[in-house]
């Protein structure tokens, strides 16, 4: 058997199905015969026959989201050619014949339409291999559909003999008393599919259109390669509009036909939709009516009386009624349209997105009217004791407050006062200190786990990962408030900790995962914090062992990622518990490394933050924009979930990496960082709240918003302002909390 490269031709707008398919999302994208978009159907019925060879889709630039999105859906992968203009049929299937030639000598191209209807996908494939057996000879063989009807909505094609035959002619769409004599003739609908060697179609391209062919190689050569995205260069516009037709079938002594009688249709118009049986969407009632087609977008009702034979489709901007033995017609109200009410060509365009400068200054304001005063007023008590949650209305939740979350509250405030912040953000950090050292610190000087409202202790442990927050927030207060007292409360913990640690220098947790990355993670944090306002060398001794310990056990050899749980001996964890990564934490972990080998110049941190950045990138949901859970370390998704928090690390990974590149490599950070701001701002509410964990199918859990997520959101913001600063972004001085 030939090794078959399918390709799918992504071009057309499908205006005739006009007000549904428009040029920003044409027909071969949208459901019109089933749940699924023609071109979902398309890419099933031909990619079992890439054996061996791939998959190649040929669309236009404006495609590509829709195209790598429905691919995504179905679980298909493919080799995408993106022209930057369509210039008909002959320079897209030259783009992909000399792109599979350059791979396979003796490959054979199928070409396909992205929008045909085939009910029977089985029939379809056996027919192709068929013809493949003849491409490999040297033929260019087209499917030629045996007539149901005399239609003169296809054009013809004259075989020359019975079976697979060359072809005597191929005539346009003719009127329909020819259309009848053509059948009475034996002539086949011209189906539009092609099976040739890629090498043949490239030769006879140069041979009967050359200046297609020349334009074609250098647009190839010039392409931008994403990936399995290649976007054609400039020189691709010089190609002569022409179709395959007019360029090469027409000329050829190559052209075989081979009859086929699967059911086919091109979906071409409102009546072929209609008879494909499947083309009814949306909520309708019809009383006395028979023979409609009623497709009602998402919450619209139809309810029609006394029709036969009409279609009626309702889309947001626009109603289309037509009788549909005249749907060919629609092409007509098309033009018209694009003289008397041109916006209606196409759907309304989206809002702009918005940009990172915007939304930080949007973020900035946030902050500084909402969040921060809130959190500051119902979110911390008479006591100074800060909530555990608050209900998205601002009511207070009576539950047991955590040490961490204590520690992180102060953080929050006391970069806030070091950003210049103008409300009570002093006596929200004293109350809150006075607060600690009452409830919740222990004669030990460490945090206590969990204390009720009323201050008395639930649970006495000492954990790791809360000590580190002790001793970050330890850090920003005393650069806040001068305090410089704080550092030998700090370092006393700190030295507790040391004491503990293994010949790794990894530090044991209490608890159910008593070997894990995460709370290293956070002494790390609190390390670099101390470090960066002048603190003793201990800290940076304690920076670097967790750097190693991170480079050489955490991270995955093989593919860079970091792990979130460990045996003794610090090799990943048994079972599924080993598997585990968190996009979140290999972005957090690439913000820390990043800020740890600039401030050490060290190559090789760089390196792995790098890394690091990479393997979260893989855990972003393209299509929902934002950061998931939890993946496996082989790069499957465990968890679709989606907390704010994860998000907030995705944009200071993006940040901070932006700040150490240059050129091209910059501008792809900001991109990313742009991206990981708008998933954030999915989250906030306009009350200085948010919401925290959104479900895979969008919805988010109705529940109070955590205190937690505040010293995310507030370390997003830093590092926004500090990457302004070092990247020259527009307003800058906007950004601080003044």
């Amino acid at each position: 058997m030939a090794t078959i490269y399918p390709v799918i031709m992504c071009g057309g707008s499908g205006t005739r199905l006009w007000p549904a398919s428009r040029p920003s999302l044409p027909k071969q994208f949208i459901p019109l015969a089933g749940n699924r978009s023609l071109f979902q159907e398309t890419v099933s019925r031909v990619a079992a026959l890439a054996q061996k060879g791939q998959l190649v889709v040929v669309g236009g630039i404006g495609h590509r989201a829709a195209i790598q999105d429905q691919l995504d859906e179905i679980g298909v992968s493919a080799v995408i050619l993106l022209e930057p203009e369509g210039r008909d049929s002959s320079a897209a299937m030259a783009a992909a014949a000399l792109w599979t030639a350059d791979r396979s000598q003796d490959a054979v191209n199928l070409f396909v339409a992205s929008d045909h209807h085939i009910p029977d996908d089985e029939a379809f494939r056996k027919a192709v291999v068929t013809a493949a057996a003849a491409a490999s000879e040297g033929r260019i063989v087209t499917l030629g559909v045996v007539p149901t009807e005399p239609s003169s909505a296809y054009g013809y094609i004259a075989p020359s003999g019975p079976g697979l035959s060359e072809v005597s002619a191929f005539v346009e769409k003719p009127d329909t008393e020819t259309a009848r004599r053509y059948i009475a003739d034996g002539y086949l609908w011209n189906s539009g599919n092609f099976i040739v060697r890629a090498d043949v179609l490239v030769e006879e391209i140069q041979r009967r259109a050359a200046a297609v062919n020349t334009a074609v190689r250098n647009g190839l050569g010039q392409a931008d390669v994403d990936g399995d995205c290649l976007t054609l260069g400039s020189g691709f516009l010089a190609a002569p509009k022409i179709s395959i037709d007019y360029a090469v079938m027409e000329k050829t002594s190559r052209a075989s036909v081979l009859p086929v009688q699967f059911a086919w249709s091109d979906l071409g118009a409102w009546d072929s939709v209609h008879a494909s049986g499947e083309g009814d969407v949306g909520l309708h009632v019809l009383e006395d009516s028979e023979g409609c087609l009623v497709r009602a977008c998402d919450g619209v009702m139809v309810a029609a009386i006394g029709l036969r034979d009409v279609g009626i489709i309702v889309e947001r901007d626009a109603v289309l009624v037509t009788d549909l033995k005249k749907s060919q017609d629609v092409k007509k109200v098309v033009e018209r349209l694009r003289r008397l009410s041109p916006q209606h060509l196409d759907f309304p365009k989206a809002e702009p997105l918005e940009t990172l400068n915007d939304g930080a200054l949007r973020l900035t304001t946030w902050l500084r009217q909402a969040a921060l005063p809130v959190w500051a007023s119902l979110g911390q008590d008479r006591n100074g004791s800060f909530e555990e949650v608050l209900a998205l209305d601002g009511r207070h939740v009576a539950t047991a407050r955590r040490a961490r979350v204590q520690a992180r509250q102060l953080q929050v405030y006391a970069e806030a006062g070091r950003q210049g912040w103008r409300g009570p953000w002093r006596a929200t950090v004293d109350a809150g200190l006075e607060s600690l050292a009452a409830n919740y610190l222990r004669p030990d000087g460490q945090m206590r786990t969990v204390v009720a409202p009323d201050g008395s202790p639930i649970d006495e442990t000492a954990m790791v990962y809360d000590q580190a927050f002790l001793m970050f927030a330890l850090a920003c207060a005393s650069s806040a408030t001068a305090d410089y007292a704080l550092q030998s409360k700090a370092a006393a913990v700190r030295d507790l900790l040391i004491k503990s640690a293994d010949a790794e220098g990894g530090i044991k947790e209490n608890g159910r995962h008593p070997y894990q990355s995460n709370a290293h993670m956070h002494l790390l944090e609190a390390a670099l914090a101390w470090e960066e306002i002048g603190g003793d060398k201990a800290w940076s001794e304690l920076a670097d062992r967790i750097v190693g310990l991170a480079r050489s056990r955490f991270m995955d050899v093989e593919t860079g990622a970091l792990r979130e749980f460990f045996q003794s001996d610090w090799s990943p964890a048994a079972g599924e518990d080993g598997r585990l990564i968190e996009p979140g934490h290999q972005f957090e972990w690439a913000w820390l490394i990043a800020r740890y080998g600039r401030r050490r110049g060290d190559a090789a941190a760089m390196k792995d933050a790098w890394r690091l950045y990479e393997n979260g990138g893989r855990g972003v949901d393209l299509k929902r924009g934002i950061a998931v859970d939890a993946m496996n370390i082989d790069g499957g998704v465990r968890s679709g979930r989606a907390r704010l928090w994860p998000q907030t690390e995705w944009l200071k990974a993006s940040l901070i990496l932006a700040e150490l590149s240059d050129g091209s490599k910059r501008i792809e950070c900001l991109d990313q960082a742009a991206r990981a701001q708008r998933a954030v701002w999915r989250y906030l509410t306009p009350q200085g709240l948010w919401r925290d964990k959104l479900l895979e199918n969008d919805d988010f859990i109705d529940e109070p918003a955590p205190a937690s997520s505040f010293y995310h959101i507030m370390a997003a913001h830093g590092q926004l302002l500090a990457t302004a600063t070092a990247v020259g972004m527009a307003n800058v001085e906007s950004l601080r909390l003044v």
